[in-house]
């Protein structure tokens, strides 16, 4: 009797504007709640909460039973209160994770909030606002795939993101500039929670590299440190852009990955099977999803541009082991591939179809331009 009372006010509360999603990370219907800090959260977070039992204590909504005073103290506080309250000075470029980003965002969001109240004070901010960072990564090998301690800089003033193959180098191992800069959390790519992968333009190639920190925070706060960095480049870039506008743009996920088959341009040779990613309006294709240097670049236009994807080959094309093929047409020749399974088919199809019907911007045509004069 007690129980269902308690359940019945609790759904009341839950009714209250900002209770209706979890208060982390946005997901709908959270059936758990911190009865310490006055939010309600979904399932994933409240196991994040428990990493930080000193200050949240979680339960279930509707499973545990809840004296009055808490359901006070939940109906007094409740999502709205408390982000007001947890939640007032994220910079404007500070990923804030939704309940589709990785375990890693997700729990070192909860712990800047509550554990550390990182936005209660600007000062706390420090380690990824400063606009210059340097410290130690461990990155992977292009040629052995061991991962080494290396030494990284990232320098707003000189635009740069580098890395020192020697701690007592001079001259940096590569330099990475801040305005064709992507960075984007691979855990199950790089094997490890923390992985990182950085992405960047070099004579308009891209070059990956990979890395990771032990210490959670750590690697957050230098994913923050690049999109913060990017945004001030953008700020500069494009003046009296709206804020709104250049997000997006800070970093980005990749539309979509995943193993392919491929034939060569004149469609005589045998379909080889690559990783493909598919990054903005360039189709990426390696022979091993961790390589550092693609092995081909194929540029994604608008239909207005006479770009189109169909599912299916052409007839009598040799060579191929998997059964579900796409043809994408461009205006000088057609690229053929080839899925494994027809789900795989479709979700690339609806991936490029995604990027075939958004119109071209201006310095896409300069990319285009690149690649067809490419050598």
């Amino acid at each position: 009797m007690e129980l269902e009372r308690s359940r019945q006010r609790l759904k009341q509360i839950l009714e209250k504007p900002g209770n209706g999603n979890c208060a982390d990370c946005g997901a709908a219907v959270p059936e758990w709640a911190s009865y310490t800090l006055g939010v309600f959260v979904c399932h994933t977070c409240s196991a994040l909460h428990r990493n930080i039992a000193q200050i949240s204590k979680v339960k279930s909504v509707l499973l545990d039973p809840w004296s009055s005073s808490q359901l006070e103290f939940m109906d007094s506080t409740g999502n709205n209160a408390a982000n007001a309250k947890y939640v007032q000075t994220v910079p404007a470029f500070y990923y804030r994770p939704t309940y589709k980003d990785c375990m890693l965002l997700r729990d070192q969001w909860i712990r800047a909030k509550y554990e550390r109240k990182e936005f209660m004070s600007v000062e706390k901010q420090e380690p990824y606002s400063a606009g210059y960072r340097e410290g130690f990564l461990w990155k992977r090998g292009r040629d052995n795939g061991q991962y080494l301690s290396r030494k990284f800089i990232l320098s707003e003033r000189e635009g740069v993101l580098k890395y020192f193959n020697k701690n007592d180098a001079r001259e940096p191992k590569a330099i990475m500039k801040i305005n064709t800069v992507n960075a984007t959390f691979q855990p199950a790519k790089i094997g490890t929670s923390h992985g990182l992968q950085i992405t960047y333009l070099k004579d308009n190639s891209t070059r990956n590299i990979f890395v990771y920190h032990e210490d959670g925070k750590e690697m957050v706060d230098w994913f923050n440190a690049i999109r913060a960095a990017r945004f001030h480049y953008l700020q500069v870039a494009f003046p009296g852009a709206p804020t709104s506008e250049l997000l997006p743009k800070l970093t980005r996920d990749y539309i979509k990955e995943g193993y392919m088959e491929k034939t060569g341009p004149k469609h005589t040779e045998g379909f080889k099977k690559r990783w493909f990613t598919m990054d903005d309006r360039r189709l990426m294709y390696f022979k091993d999803p961790l390589d550092a240097y693609a092995r081909g670049e194929v540029f994604i236009g608008s239909k207005d541009n006479d770009y189109t994807v169909l599912p299916g080959l052409p007839p009598n094309i040799p060579g191929t082991h998997w059964p579900f093929g796409i043809t994408i047409v461009t205006p000088d020749r057609k690229f053929l591939f080839a899925c494994e399974t027809e789900e795989d088919q479709k979700d690339w199809i609806t991936a490029f179809q995604t990027v075939i019907n958004r119109p071209m911007m201006p310095q896409e045509y300069a990319v285009e331009a690149y690649f067809k004069h490419k050598p």
